[in-house]
């Protein structure tokens, strides 16, 4: 039975969490029109992974300003940076991402990811010394493709951070245990054959076009056969020339996606049998060769998820159950994840009719309801943050397990 000073005691720890909760909720609405006015800027100028050097430098302006040290092209990214603030114990890593898609421009929302990042950094600053935080904005080019913080994580920008979090725009709110990425591996296969006279002399010619035939069908007739949790997607990306000439050379790209990498690993060797078919029909030879990182999956943790949840929701947000699954694409926020306790949720562009990576959602993450989502989504990080730096059990539980590399969700305790 607790006695009168236990509770006393915990009447005021909470009291002194409500306290920094409402010292980082000012700071950021302070900020609010300038977080917004990133946000749209941003969206304003789309620029492609690992040329993203005006958001980059949008993003570093408002950290510099409130005092962060910044250190720009971190592990030999050029629009890659760290920009840190405070000296606690407990590394709060913030993760910013600002490329966009092709021709589409900000499809995937990373305007409002930079910019809640933005958000968050700045209302931990208010509070980081009495919780013993430093906060470490760490911004991760090219995740589109390219992969961005796989690099930086074997590059060692991510050794000092014991957690990871960032938001990521969608059509609905997620609990964080319900959002799903998956692993993913993406690569390019080469045929070379002999080039001919399609007209004089075919009988002559090694049909590099007819590899990349046989190989698409047999992919087309794997999909039969693999799980729905699975999928395999590619492209001609060279095909030929002229319709004269026997094609001596075609590219595709393809990419191979499952929820956990050995599931992945065993498909892709089935894929690449199918290439190998291409080649062994036509004659040609054929090369293989990785286009960006494996992205590995998503594992979110439970105790910060739990966490982000309840904070989200004090936004006002109607947050489903972790029961709710949203699942589908994937993110080098997972290497992330499976070397430091992370979470990875999904906040709504409430009413936003399109889904991310479509002409319309870019225009929907352009609009009052992705502000509103830079805003609910920074204080709902910075909060979070505060919850897991105030809780001394769970502080030293999430150090523990940085520092052992047990991220994986099963070895987690849901607090």
């Amino acid at each position: 039975m607790a006695t009168e000073s236990t509770v006393e005691s915990t009447a005021e720890s909470t009291a002194e969490i409500t306290a920094h909760k409402d010292a980082v909720r000012r700071r950021i609405e302070e900020r609010r029109a300038r977080l917004i006015a990133l946000s749209r800027s941003i969206h304003a100028e789309p620029e492609l992974s690992f040329e993203e050097y005006r958001s980059a430098d949008k993003v570093i302006e408002h950290l510099s300003e409130a005092g962060f040290a910044v250190e720009k092209g971190v592990g030999g990214l050029d629009t890659a940076f760290s920009a840190t603030l405070g000296s606690g114990d407990l590394v709060v890593g913030i993760c910013a991402e600002y490329d966009a898609l092709p021709e589409i421009g900000h499809a995937c929302g990373h305007n409002v990811i930079a910019a809640s990042a933005v958000g968050a950094a700045l209302g931990l600053a208010a509070v980081a010394d009495d919780l013993g935080i430093r906060v470490k904005v760490v911004g991760t080019p090219a995740e589109e493709h390219g992969g961005g913080k796989v690099l930086l994580l074997e590059r060692g920008v991510f050794d000092d951070v014991t957690v990871s979090m960032m938001v990521h725009p969608a059509q609905e709110d997620s609990h964080p245990a319900a959002f799903r990425s998956q692993a993913v591996s993406r690569f390019a296969v080469t045929y070379t054959g002999r080039p001919s006279h399609a007209a004089a002399a075919p009988h002559l010619g090694v049909n590099a076009a007819d590899a990349m035939v046989v190989a698409q069908v047999a992919v087309a007739t794997l999909r039969q056969q693999i799980t729905a949790n699975c999928r395999i997607g590619l492209f001609v990306r060279e095909g030929g020339t002229a319709t004269n000439i026997i094609p001596e050379r075609t590219v595709v790209d393809c990419e191979v996606r499952a929820f956990e990498l050995a599931e992945l690993t065993a498909l892709k060797e089935r894929v690449m049998a199918c290439f190998q078919a291409g080649a062994l029909a036509s004659g040609c030879t054929m090369d293989s060769a990785p286009t960006e990182p494996d992205y590995a999956e998503l594992w979110q943790d439970p105790a910060l998820a739990d966490l982000f949840a309840a904070n989200l929701t004090a936004t006002g947000r109607d947050v489903p159950d972790s029961q709710h699954r949203l699942t589908g694409g994937s993110t080098d926020m997972g290497n992330v994840s499976q070397v430091v306790p992370s979470i990875h949720p999904a906040i709504a562009v409430i009413g936003a009719q399109h889904a991310p990576h479509t002409r319309g959602f870019a225009q929907d993450t352009g609009t009052p309801a992705a502000d509103d989502a830079v805003i609910d989504g920074a204080l709902a990080m910075a909060w979070t943050a505060v919850d897991a730096a105030a809780d001394g059990t769970l502080r030293e539980d999430l150090a523990v397990r940085r520092r052992s590399g047990l991220t994986d969700p099963a070895a987690a305790t849901t607090r």
